[in-house]
This record gives C-alpha cells, structure tokens and sequence, in this order.
C-alpha cells in the first residue's frame, strides 16, 4: 500500500470523572492516526495503555517513525502490539475499504453488525453515590451494568448498585484488586447479588493464584490477557477480555476472538476511554460476544461529530470509520 501515515494527539473531556481503584481520570489523550492515498483517507484511533507504560505522546511518536510495510498482516510482526498500532491498523482498515467501495465487515468477511447492548460502567465511589448512578443508568435504558471496584466494602456496593437498579445485568471489574482476598468468597456473595462475571481479579503476571480456586462466577481475564500469545496461560480463567488497544488493532483482535472461542473461552469485548473513532471497529468484534462493554465514548464529555447513535441502552452502527 503505498499511502503516507501520520499520527496526532487530541484530548478529550470525561463527562465528571472516571474513577477505578488505580486512581481518577478527568480527561483521555487518544492517538488519531491517518493514511492517505491520492484523495482518500483512513483514519485510526488508539489510546495508550499506561499501565504498561505507553503515553499518547510515544504511541503517536512511533506511528511517525515507523517505516515498515504498510500491510495489516506484516504489522504484526513489524510493529509491537498497542495502541500505536492499533490506531495505524484501524486507520489502514478503513484506508482499504474507502478504496474498495465497501464496508470493513465485508472487507473481513463478517456479518453485518446489529445493534450492541452495551454495558455502562459505573465508577468507584461510595454505596450511595453507586446506587444513584446505577439508578440513572437503568433509566436511561441500559440493561447491563459494570461496576468497578476495589477489594474493600464490595459487597456494600453491589447490594447499593442493585437496590439502584434491581432489573439490570451486573457484571464487575475488581481491577486486579483481590489478589489478598478470598476469591471464591468475594464472588459467592456477588452471585447472591445477582452479579453474572468478575473482571481481572488477580494482579496481571500472577495468573497461578487462580489455580484450585472454585469461583460461582466466571473469571475474565482484562490486563492478563494482551493476543493471542497470552491464551496458553490462561487456563484459569473461564472468559478474556479483548480490547483493541491491547490487541494492536482489528486484525489481531478478530483473530483473538477466534481462537479464544475455539479454545472454550467465553468472550467479552471491551475499551479504552475514548471517542466513537475507536469504539466503531471494537463493535465488529464484538458481534456475538458474551459480554460487551463498549462505552469508552459514552464517559466523555463530547464525543466526535458523527459519534456511533445509542438508543435504548443498544450501541448502533454507524458511519464514522470503515464506511458503516
């Protein structure tokens, strides 16, 4: 492909703030990626994983100074997985279907994407302020909710959440906070809760500490599951988490998706904090997916003009990247 790549950093607004047990965002810094051939152009977005140690600013750095092949498969062994190429492989994706005159689902050889229930993240914070959120949550028509916690007065949560929002799906993100905890207990009482899946347990690196653990509820694997590199170790979990950041682009998520099913893993597929630019190509993987959390977009502040519609809790498509 002979285009010309460049990469940006833009800022965006959270709506409030976003609050995990590793701390509180108030804003995103994503990486906006273009290729252009002639007169068209593909864009990308991607958004660094800081816990790994990328920033905007090195994402986008290396998108500029990288002068390999530009080809989706010849990516994966040019370019490190991240964000950085996940921006440049969406941006190629939607380069190829503008040339080809189609869809980036025909393109891959996919259905045509549905609307998607998406989750709605619920930030850490107290019982009450959970509760009112979860209650407003619900009333804006999301079905399903996500709740972050953090290893101390959960179970207070969740029972706030579900006075808040008692018909709702649950699922939660303990954020690797329950590495000196009791597991199987923590999630005994959840499931009382009516609580569906736990997210990332156990610190990432020590996916040994889930061996012999008999949990009620499913395990899924976020920071400890990257590619497909990281499905060998796995074996303990029930369920992996894919986002495109962590996969380095569509190729390779699509390809995790694939081979996680075949291995008996149940799928989710998730985001980074930012704009509808980077949901768009997640929602094509997460056709089918067991559970999806794509509402990286739907935290900011504003979102980008012609920002993926939501209506009644259901993510729909649209036409902002790789044609609609």
């Amino acid at each position: 492909m002979s285009a010309h790549i460049s990469a940006t950093v833009e800022r965006w607004p959270v709506a409030g703030s976003f609050i995990i047990s590793r701390g509180t965002k108030t804003h995103v810094d994503v990486i906006l990626c273009e290729a252009r051939e002639d007169d068209l152009i593909g864009r990308g977005e991607g958004t660094a994983i800081y816990y790994e140690g990328e920033s905007a600013e090195s994402c986008a750095a290396a998108i500029n100074a990288y002068a390999g092949p530009l080809d989706r498969e010849a990516l994966l062994k040019h370019m490190p997985r991240g964000a950085a190429r996940n921006a440049l492989d969406c941006a190629l994706w939607d380069l190829e279907s503008k040339r080809a005159g189609i869809p980036v689902w025909q393109l891959a050889g996919l259905d045509q994407p549905a609307p998607l229930p998406t989750a709605l993240t619920i930030s850490l914070g107290d019982p009450a302020r959970m509760e009112a959120d979860a209650r407003a949550a619900a009333a804006r028509g999301f079905g399903l909710l996500k709740c972050k916690l953090t290893g101390e007065g959960d179970i207070e949560r969740i029972a706030a959440v579900r006075a808040g929002a008692p018909q709702v799906r649950l699922i939660v993100d303990a954020n690797e906070s329950w590495h000196d905890r009791d597991i199987a207990a923590q999630a005994q009482a959840l499931a009382a809760q009516g609580v569906e899946m736990v997210e990332q347990p156990i610190l990432h690196g020590q996916e040994q500490r889930l061996a012999g653990i008999a949990s009620p509820l499913p395990l899924c694997a976020d920071e400890s599951c990257h590619s497909r590199a990281d499905l060998d170790r796995l074996g303990d979990f029930d369920a992996v988490n894919i986002k495109l950041d962590k996969a380095g682009g569509l190729t390779e998520a699509l390809a995790l998706a694939q081979e996680a099913r075949a291995r008996g893993f149940r799928v989710m597929v998730g985001c980074m904090l930012g704009t509808s630019l980077g949901i768009a190509p997640a929602a094509l993987v997460a056709q089918g997916a067991d559970w999806i959390d794509l509402d990286g977009a739907l935290l900011l502040g504003e979102d980008r003009q012609g920002g993926l519609p939501m209506r009644d809790g259901l993510l729909l498509p649209g036409t902002l990247w790789g044609m609609g």
